[in-house]
C-alpha cells in the first residue's frame, strides 16, 4: 500500500507559506500568483495553521472583515490536523471524506514537509486503478 511519502515524492518540492501576522489580503495575492486555494501559516518553521479560500469565505466575507486589514493569524484554522509520511493514502482520503476539508499537512518528526491534496490522492486512485486494469488486461490477454 503507497504511502503520503509516495505522494511527496511525486510532487513539485515547494511549501508555499505565510507568517501569522502577514495580512489576508497578501496570503490571497500568494494564492493567486500560485493558482492554489490553501496557504500553511508557519513561524520559525513551525506549522501553526492553514489558511484556504473556506477561511476567507466564512470568515473575512461573510463576516464583513477587511482583508488588508485583518492579520492571518485572526482567521487561520490553528492546530490543523497532519499526517506522515508513512499514513497510507486511504487513511488520508478518509480522514478528509470525514472531517470535510480538502488539504492536509505533512509533518515527519516535527518538520514540515509538504501538504497534500484531495486532488493529489484522486490523482494517486486514478492511477493506481489504471494500472490495475492494465495488469489485469494484460492478463487476460496472455
Amino acid at each position: 500500500m503507497k504511502t503520503v511519502k509516495y505522494i511527496l515524492e511525486n510532487k513539485i518540492k515547494t511549501i508555499v507559506s505565510v507568517s501569522p501576522n502577514d495580512s489576508v489580503l497578501e496570503a490571497l495575492r500568494i494564492m493567486m500568483e500560485k493558482n492554489i486555494s490553501a496557504l500553511l501559516v508557519v513561524d520559525q518553521e513551525v506549522l501553526l495553521g492553514i489558511f484556504t479560500e473556506r477561511d476567507y469565505a466564512r470568515k473575512i466575507i461573510l463576516k464583513g472583515r477587511s482583508s488588508a486589514g485583518t492579520a492571518i493569524h485572526e482567521v487561520m484554522t490553528a492546530n490543523p490536523h497532519t499526517v506522515g509520511f508513512n499514513d497510507a493514502i486511504d487513511h488520508c482520503m478518509q480522514l478528509m471524506t470525514n472531517r470535510h476539508f480538502r488539504h492536509l499537512p505533512v509533518v515527519e518528526n516535527g518538520q514540515l514537509m509538504g501538504i497534500i491534496s484531495i486532488g493529489d490522492l484522486v490523482k494517486y486512485i486514478i492511477e493506481d486503478q489504471r494500472e490495475t486494469i492494465n495488469q489485469l488486461e494484460s492478463y487476460i490477454n496472455s
